[in-house]
């Protein structure tokens, strides 16, 4: 007897994915949604913040303030994925997938804010430079 033709169709039903750790909500279902989920929700607040002083800024250098509290949001969100047991729809990936991804991009934020032309709060010699190591002649 011939053997059953095998076909590689998908599965109707992925199994095998499970949600990321601690990705349950941080309070109980008595709490309204925003609440229950209040990590992401303070996160959400402070980046939305620091994007309303970026955007209403009418002073020199508003934009780098607003811009600092943006990547402090984020770094916050990288603290709170560190050190809370759940939170909710903050957790995305593993923790340390999490962590790292989050503490690189808010990291990259603020140094490239300080960095920020005009008049930038920090400076490093090496980027006064970029064109000649790139071969570009000094004007």
């Amino acid at each position: 007897m011939p053997e059953p033709r095998r076909t590689r169709r998908r599965p109707v039903k992925t199994t095998g994915t499970l949600p990321p750790e601690g990705s349950s909500a941080a309070l109980g279902r008595d709490h309204a949604l925003p609440v229950r989920q209040w990590p992401i929700t303070v996160v959400l607040l402070v980046v939305g913040a620091g994007l309303a002083v970026t955007w209403f800024a009418d002073f020199q250098d508003g934009f780098k303030y607003g811009l600092l509290i943006v990547g402090g949001g984020v770094l916050l969100g990288a603290l709170l994925r560190l050190l809370l047991p759940e939170v909710g729809m903050l957790a995305v990936r593993s923790r340390f997938t999490d962590v790292i991804v989050l503490t690189f991009l808010g990291v990259a934020i603020v140094l490239l804010t300080l960095m920020a032309q005009p008049n930038p709060w920090l400076e490093f010699s090496v980027l006064d430079n970029i064109g000649q190591l790139i071969g570009r002649p000094r004007r």
